[in-house]
């Protein structure tokens, strides 16, 4: 007897391959059985007119503590996505060192520092009662809706070995050793390989660099040839140039670090601007001389534009423009009088506008910032409103009016930024670059800024605009980019398709509703902290491991997710 049949369905199997109609039916947690189904079940349902997806992998997360206090990772699950890698850009909340209880204390903040991730919600959501890589991955088995993988961040490695001189410091030929064995340890329970940051804008919470930044390449190649000694693993890095255009020497590494793996690398994020036409081909030469050398360096991009919120009171993405950090990070009141002072305000213009601001460059342009929420009566009405409609009512440049509106809510004035990437020449080169062989969906960040940005509803507002919008995808290939392609980079076995035998990861979904809500803010994390969500339009179901984990945009309760390990859930994706 059947689980459940799905009846009538028009299925888009992840292949690309043509959508077909079809009745699909699931036991014990596998697709059983694809075509006209005659057996009995115990539950059926109609899904005429609906379109069954494999379920959505998301490449690059930062659940790691979320799914202590959610283990639905909502809000993605919602959105059909239903396994995420955990573990980026080199922080993770282990390996901790057991003879060092201050070091749990110190990820916390900087995760909080560098994740967005509100202090209390780590302090009290999470257990923390592993050391271990593998302790953590089994507090986690048996308790998650979605599943998981994760890789191990190269900050935790450093900590655990170096202690307080992981910041700052190089390690001695034994430390080093440690680092490998630790990594190598960390494998063997399930990790997925290896994540590293060397960029500028990541910094712990004492507002230090992060541990791995200082790594030299040595470091790097020798953890890096660790990851090539053990099954089903991969590399994610990060560099400063992630965030605009690759140095030489950044091109380099990367095509070092995957050759000498003999495994994929892959970064976050490639921003796509019809304005900077020369930043896709120099982001994409890392991959074309990563092939040559016997490597593969894969860049994710994201499919939307993700809605972010701003303040000059919180720390966000202003801080990180060169120069902003010192004056935003003064209290509030000396930062009101610097920020009001005419000759600070045209310094920190000038470096939002120099080339070593990067892609922040982006945000300078604070005539297109909309106001959002507003906490003082002098700026009754304001909401909803663009800057430089209200400065050119004021007589005001943009910047000084956007300053004075803050000012009036003690600098808690929410802003949204309106993209300036938004234009038909922009998307265009998005689609021509989404076909490149090592160009990948993703780049979400969910369950990371989430006061400030939601990524996680990308799927769902992409399949909405490929077919009732742009329509620069057809349905079946965006699927494909969706499912079976992150699937094949991380090696996931029996995932991302519509296959007999396979696990029956699946997304019911309506093609004429599939959307993303607008991104609310609401205050749902443990301490009753913040965070940016946003509903699940048009999907109907969703189901992981053959078992219902949505229905109607809202969880069931179930928690079949399974915690992904390496070399048993993920197969070798080699490069040589």
């Amino acid at each position: 007897m059947l689980d459940h049949v799905i009846k009538g369905a028009t299925v888009v199997d992840g292949t690309g391959a043509p959508a077909f109609t079809a009745d699909v039916g699931v036991r014990d947690g596998r697709i059983a059985v694809i075509g006209q189904v005659t057996q009995e079940a115990r539950t059926t349902e109609d899904a005429t007119g609906l379109v069954l997806t494999p379920g959505f992998v998301d490449p690059h997360t930062h659940y790691d503590a979320q799914l202590f206090w959610d283990p639905y990772a909502t809000p993605s699950l919602n959105h059909g996505v239903t396994t995420v890698v955990g573990g980026n850009c080199g922080f993770t909340l282990a390996p901790l060192h057991p003879g060092r209880p201050e070091d749990a204390d110190y990820t916390r903040r900087m995760m909080s520092r560098v994740e967005g991730m509100a202090l209390v919600a780590l302090e009290q959501g999470a257990p923390w009662s592993w050391h271990s890589f593998g302790e953590y991955l089994d507090a986690l088995e048996g308790r998650i809706a979605v599943n998981a993988g994760f890789m191990v961040g190269h900050c935790a490695l450093r900590r655990h070995v170096m202690g307080p001189e992981a910041v700052g410091g190089q390690p001695s030929q034994e430390q080093l050793a440690a680092m490998v064995r630790l990594l190598r340890e960390a494998m063997d329970a399930g990790a997925w390989g290896l994540s590293t940051t060397q960029s500028t804008s990541h910094s712990d919470g004492d507002g230090q660099p992060v541990a791995s930044r200082h790594a030299r390449p040595a470091e790097l190649l020798a953890l890096s040839r660790a990851v090539g000694e053990c099954e089903g693993t991969q590399i994610e890095a990060i560099v400063a140039g992630c965030l605009d255009q690759f140095s030489d020497a950044e091109i380099d590494l990367f095509v070092e670090m995957s050759a000498v793996a003999g495994r994929p690398l892959n970064w976050n994020v490639l921003t796509i601007d019809a304005a900077v036409p020369e930043r896709v081909p120099r982001q994409l030469l890392a991959s074309e001389q990563a092939r040559k050398a016997g490597g593969r360096v894969v860049a994710l991009t994201m499919p939307i534009l993700t809605p972010m919120n701003m303040s000059l009171g919180t720390f966000c993405a202003l801080n990180l423009i060169p120069g902003w950090g010192p004056v935003l990070g003064l209290p509030v009141p000396e930062r009101i009088r610097k920020l009001r002072d005419p000759d600070v305000r045209a310094e920190l213009l000038r470096r939002a506008d120099s080339k070593e601001a990067g892609v922040f460059r982006r945000l300078a342009n604070f005539g297109r910032y909309v106001i959002g929420d507003t906490y003082s009566e002098a700026n009754a009405g304001l909401t909803g409103r663009v800057v430089g409609d209200i400065a050119e009512e004021r007589g005001q440049e943009p910047f000084a009016c956007l300053v004075e509106i803050c000012a009036q809510d003690d600098l808690r004035t929410v802003l949204w930024p309106m993209p300036a990437d938004n234009d038909p020449a922009s998307w265009a080169l998005r689609a021509e670059t989404w076909q490149h062989e090592d160009v990948l969906l993703g780049g979400s960040d969910a369950g990371a800024h989430l006061d400030r940005m939601c990524g996680a509803p990308y799927t769902t507002r992409f399949l909405g605009d490929c077919l009732r919008g742009r329509r620069l995808v057809g349905l079946e290939q965006a699927v494909k980019m969706l499912t079976d392609d992150p699937a094949r980079l991380f090696g996931l076995r029996e995932r991302g398709r519509i296959e007999e035998g396979l696990h029956a990861d699946l997304v019911l979904l309506d093609p004429e509703r599939i959307d993303a809500g607008p991104a609310t803010l609401v205050h749902d994390l443990p301490g009753g902290s913040p965070r940016l969500d946003s509903r699940a339009l048009g999907v109907r179901a969703v189901w992981v491991n053959g078992v219902e984990a949505i229905r109607d945009d809202v969880v069931t309760g179930a928690v079949p997710g399974r915690v992904l390990r390496s070399g048993r859930d993920t197969e070798t994706v080699s490069t040589r």
